[in-house]
């Protein structure tokens, strides 16, 4: 029976000290680390982190993983309760060292239905859901203090990624055959800010035609939270980066839906950058992410008939 002991932090800025001494008083007998790597973000659904993924490959019957706290593993109630559904189906235990969450039995079932005991879900959705409202709450303080920082004088938002001083270096690179996926190493930003520096030097860039700017009007369409989750951790450019952050949150259930408002032409970008909750080579979908992945994919497809 192996102890798999998972890790993980948010940012690159951080470490995994408190986590490792967490888990070294735990006393865990010949742990087995699989840490994922800096910087990978809790909006990541578990089940494709790629850490994680290897973790459940390598678990056998019998097993157990440890975690230093649950917020490491997960964050919202519907990913809490798809890794309790795996590790069940795979006959793994969770070991929880701290916080909230250790002194329970998470993978606790019924003997006779096989269901989550019913006490055990109604905690694990009580204190997945005091995670969310601590996060709601810290980004309305964080807008509070953009409104306030503008009053002021002061202009928010993200900072260019590629520095007004390197775009001229960039953009010659690009023309002289470097790729974007290069210049991105090179210059430690995301391929989205490359290519915002080269956008007019892309193949396929065209001038904006007036007629046709004015023609694409923003539309409101309403995205699954667990595709606005998806999209946040991922390689997004500017534009869509404000569209995702200007979006509204409606609560939905135990979930969410982000209203969202751009052009269909944005609309569909988002959406073929969710692709990937569909399920790729090696990776299996998450039944619950495909289908806030097609209900986004219905809307967004609705579009193309309607007038605009």
């Amino acid at each position: 029976m192996a102890n798999l002991v998972y890790k993980r932090v948010s940012t690159d800025q951080q470490s995994t000290d408190r986590q490792n001494l967490v888990l070294d008083e735990a006393g865990i007998e010949d742990p087995i680390a699989f840490e994922e790597a800096a910087g990978t973000s809790s909006r990541l659904h578990p089940l494709q982190r790629p850490k994680f993924a290897e973790l459940l490959v390598y678990a056998r019957p019998g097993d157990t993983v440890h975690i230093s706290e649950m917020f490491r593993l997960v964050r919202g109630t519907g990913h809490i309760l798809d890794v309790l559904d795996v590790l069940h189906r795979d006959q793994v235990a969770l070991r929880i060292h701290d916080g909230a969450f250790s002194a329970m039995d998470l993978t606790a079932r019924h003997p006779r239905t096989g269901e989550l005991l019913s006490t055990v879900k109604f905690m694990v959705q009580t204190l997945a859901a005091a995670g969310e409202l601590q996060r709601d709450l810290q980004r309305e303080l964080t807008y509070d203090g953009l409104r306030a920082a503008e009053a002021k004088g002061n202009k928010g938002g993200r900072r260019p990624a590629v520095a007004a001083d390197r775009t001229d270096t960039v953009r010659t690179a690009y023309l002289e055959g470097r790729s974007i996926a290069a210049l991105a190493r090179d210059h430690g930003v995301s391929r989205g800010a490359v290519r915002t520096a080269v956008a007019d030097l892309l193949p396929e860039y065209t001038a904006a035609d007036p007629d046709a700017l004015a023609a694409e009007l923003p539309v409101v369409l309403d995205m699954p939270g667990k595709v606005a989750d998806f999209l946040r951790a991922s390689d997004l450019d500017d534009a869509e980066h404000a569209t995702l952050d200007q979006g509204v949150t409606v609560r939905r259930g135990q979930g969410y839906t982000l209203r969202v408002t751009a052009t269909p032409a944005i609309h569909r970008r988002l959406l073929g950058l969710c692709q990937p909750l569909n399920g790729t080579p090696g990776t299996p979908a998450v039944p619950a992410q495909r289908k806030a992945r097609r209900e986004y994919e219905t809307r967004v497809n609705a579009l193309a008939t309607v007038p605009l």
